[in-house]
C-alpha cells in the first residue's frame, strides 16, 4: 500500500531495476570487407533481479519478532530476513511490451498475506501494446500508479518507508492506459479490482487516475487519485476517494528535495458521514561523496477514528490514529548495483498506538534497520 525511476509510469510500472540488456544480438553477423555495418538492435527482452537482506532493532517495546502493525516492509525485528528477493523479464519491442516478475520475503509475507496462495508471488504479470502512437494499454498485475516509494528498496531514498507509503498500494491488478502527451507530460487511466488486491473481492471495480509532469529537467510533479468501494461482498458500500500528491526538485548537484501529501475520505460504518485520513513526508538528501549519501525524513500520519488503518491498540474503535517522527539514513554504494544503509526512525503519537503483548502500549518508538540490497 508506496523511490525514483518508478515515477515515469509511461515506460515502466514499477520502480526501474538495473537490467541485463544486451546491446546486440547473440550471433551478429560479421560484414564483408568494405560493406557499410548493418545497425545492431537492441533485444527487447531483459531480465532483472533484486535482494534485499536486513536486520533491525526496535527499541522502547517488546512484541517479539514483528514490528508495528502498520508497517509492512522490513516488518521484522531482531533477525536477519530477506524483505524482498525478486527476478523476472520484460519484453518490449516499441509496439508490444509485457513482464512477468516472481518474488519472496518477509515484504511479501505481510503485503500478499490476504491474497489467494497461487499469486501471492507474483510482483508483476501483464501484457500490453501500443493501440496508437504515444499510447499504451496493458492488463494484469503491476506496480501501484500511487505514492512516491515504491516496493523495490533500493529505489527509495530512504530505507524504511514512510507510513503513508506502508499504508497505500504497492500494487494493483486491471487493465491501465497511458498516453504520453508529450516528453514532459503523462496520462494514466486505470481500471482496477481495489486497492492492493490482485484478486477481486466485492465486484465493485475501483477507478484510478495519474497525472505526471516535467516542467524542467530538474523538477517531477505527480498527482493520482484512486476512487472505489473496498468493502467485502454483502455489505453496505463505503465509498473511498483518495488522492495523492508529490513533488520532486533537484536544488544542486548534491541536494534533492521531495514533498509528498495524501488525503483520503470513506464513508463510515456507521452513519452517512466520512472519516477522513491525510499525511504528509518531507525528504531532503544529499550527496556527500562519489559512494555516500545521506536523507533526512519528517512525517505524519492521522487518520480519523483510525479509517484504513483500522486498529488502534490497545483498545479504541473510535480514537483517531495519529503518529509524527522523522528518520535518518546513511548509504554506501560500493558499486553501482550494491547498496549498504543504516536507519535510525523515531515515531511519537497518541492514544498508545504502538502495541505490546501485555496489552500495554507505548506513545513512543524508534528502530535500526541496516540492509545491503543487490540489483542485476
Amino acid at each position: 500500500m508506496k523511490h525514483v525511476a518508478f515515477l515515469l509510469l509511461s515506460a515502466l510500472p514499477v520502480a526501474a531495476l538495473a537490467q541485463t540488456t544486451p546491446t546486440t544480438e547473440p550471433n551478429p553477423v560479421v560484414p564483408t570487407a568494405g560493406a557499410p555495418a548493418a545497425p545492431l538492435t537492441p533485444n527487447p527482452l531483459t531480465t532483472y533481479g533484486f535482494v534485499d537482506g536486513y536486520y533491525g532493532y526496535d527499541f522502547k517495546y517488546d512484541n517479539g519478532n514483528n514490528r508495528q502493525f502498520f508497517l509492512y516492509s522490513h516488518g521484522r525485528q531482531n533477525e536477519f530476513a530477506i524483505n524482498q528477493a525478486l527476478f523476472g523479464a520484460r519484453y518490449d519491442d516499441g509496439k508490444v511490451r509485457g513482464a512477468l516478475g516472481l518474488h519472496a520475503g518477509t515484504y511479501v509475507s505481510a503485503n500478499y498475506a490476504n491474497e489467494d496462495p497461487v499469486l501471492q508471488h507474483v510482483y508483476e504479470a501483464y501484457a500490453g501494446f501500443r493501440p496508437f502512437a504515444k499510447a499504451w494499454l496493458d492488463m494484469g498485475i503491476f506496480g501501484s500508479h500511487i505514492g512516491f516509494e515504491s516496493a523495490i528498496s533500493k529505489e527509495n531514498w530512504t530505507l524504511t518507508r514512510s507510513v503513508m507509503a506502508e499504508n497505500s498500494p504497492y500494487y494493483e491488478s486491471g487493465a491501465r492506459f497511458t498516453y504520453e502527451v508529450g516528453p514532459k507530460l503523462t496520462l494514466t487511466g486505470l481500471v482496477l479490482n481495489g486497492w492492493q488486491n490482485i484478486r477481486e473481492t466485492n465486484q465493485a471495480k475501483a477507478l484510478g487516475t495519474q497525472i505526471q509532469w516535467k516542467p524542467t529537467a530538474s523538477v517531477v510533479i505527480n498527482s493520482s487519485t484512486f476512487y472505489g468501494n473496498e468493502q467485502p461482498l454483502g455489505q453496505p458500500v463505503r465509498r473511498r476517494y483518495f488522492h495523492n500528491f508529490y513533488l520532486t526538485y533537484a536544488a544542486a548537484e548534491r541536494v534533492n528535495l521531495a514533498l509528498v501529501f495524501d488525503v483520503g475520505k470513506q464513508q463510515s460504518a456507521t452513519s452517512e458521514r466520512y472519516d477522513t485520513w491525510h499525511a504528509a513526508a518531507a525528504f531532503l538528501k544529499y550527496r556527500l561523496a562519489e559512494k555516500f549519501s545521506t536523507t533526512l525524513r519528517g512525517e505524519y500520519y492521522f487518520a480519523e477514528r483510525g479509517v484504513l488503518i483500522q486498529r488502534i491498540a490497545p483498545a479504541a474503535a473510535d480514537a483517531n490514529f495519529r503518529v509524527a517522527g522523522g528518520s535518518l539514513n546513511l548509504d554506501y554504494a560500493p558499486a553501482s548495483n550494491v547498496l549498504f544503509r543504516v536507519e535510525g526512525r523515531y515515531l511519537n503519537g497518541i492514544n498508545g498506538v504502538f502495541a505490546r503483548p501485555d496489552n500495554a502500549a507505548n506513545q513512543s518508538y524508534g528502530n535500526l534497520t541496516t540492509s545491503i540490497a543487490l540489483s542485476f
